[in-house]
Formats: structure tokens, sequence, C-alpha cells
């Protein structure tokens, strides 16, 4: 387990995560088929060339999925109950076959629960196009994620 206890996670800090990731014309395309989201703008060539992106784009969702996924060794590996929401989520940036991705998370708030025994952490999550000469650290993805994580045992302080 790598992930953080609700009480290591402190407001304000920013966690950059170490894993990246280059999306693949193929990850988009399972992406795609497991979901049902037969969108031509992520699948048909020919379409997409005819947009003003001139080529097929990756499933946002996709991208913020990635995101949530390269996020969990430094956050909650281990010690998350559960994931209770995602929000406000923005894609200013298409990603495209190839891109690499990285990710942070700022913790933006946090409390525990009313019966003390567990922690609710938001986090802004952001998601990057990385190593691209004309792209270089532009912001693809960003969105709140709210978890509910468990508190340290009381054998481990």
């Amino acid at each position: 387990m790598t992930g953080r206890y609700y009480e290591e996670f402190e407001v304000g800090e920013t966690i950059e995560h170490a894993t990246r990731r280059t999306v693949s014309e193929s990850d988009n395309q399972r992406f795609c088929d497991m979901t049902m989201n037969q969108q031509p703008l992520h699948l048909d060539d020919a379409f997409a060339a005819d947009t003003q992106f001139g080529e097929r784009l990756v499933n946002g969702l996709y991208t913020m999925s990635l995101a949530v996924g390269v996020s969990i060794p430094e956050t909650t590996d281990g010690t998350i109950v559960a994931n209770l929401s995602y929000d406000e989520v923005s894609h200013p940036a298409p990603v495209f076959h190839g891109d690499t991705i990285r990710a942070q998370s700022t913790v933006t708030e946090k409390r525990e629960t009313s019966d003390g025994e567990r922690g609710v952490v938001t986090m802004h999550v952001e998601a990057f196009v990385v190593g691209d000469e004309d792209r270089d650290e532009e912001l693809v993805c960003e969105f709140t994620r709210t978890v509910l994580s468990l508190k340290r045992p009381e054998s481990d302080e």
C-alpha cells in the first residue's frame, strides 16, 4: 500500500504523480469499445479529418480516467473507502494519439466524517500533455475528486 491515510493529506498541498502514460490508438479504441461510445470524432479518420482538429481525438472520459488512475499510488492506494464524486470536469484542450499525459492533485479540502471514524478529502486533479514542443504542459483535463478515506489505524500511530 502506498496511498495516504486521511491524516496525511494537507490542504493546499500539490501532489505530483510519478506515473505518466503515452496514449495509444489502441487505448482509445478499446476504451470506446468497452464504453460503447461510437463517436466518430474518436474512431473515424475521415470524419475527424474534416473537423477543426484534423484528426481523431482521444475520448475525454479516457483522459479523465487516466488522470485518476495515475493519481492512485500517491493518494488512495489501499486507503480509500469510496470515491464519492467527480465534479467540475472540463477538457480545455484535446488529447491526440501519441500524447503523453501527466497528472497532479491539489488537496483543496478535508474533514472528518460525522462519526469521526473516517475522513473526506477533496482534490483538484489536473492532467497535462508533456514532452510535445508545441504543447508541453498544456492542460487537457481538470476536475474535482472527492474521496472517503481511512484514518490511520491506532496500531500504526
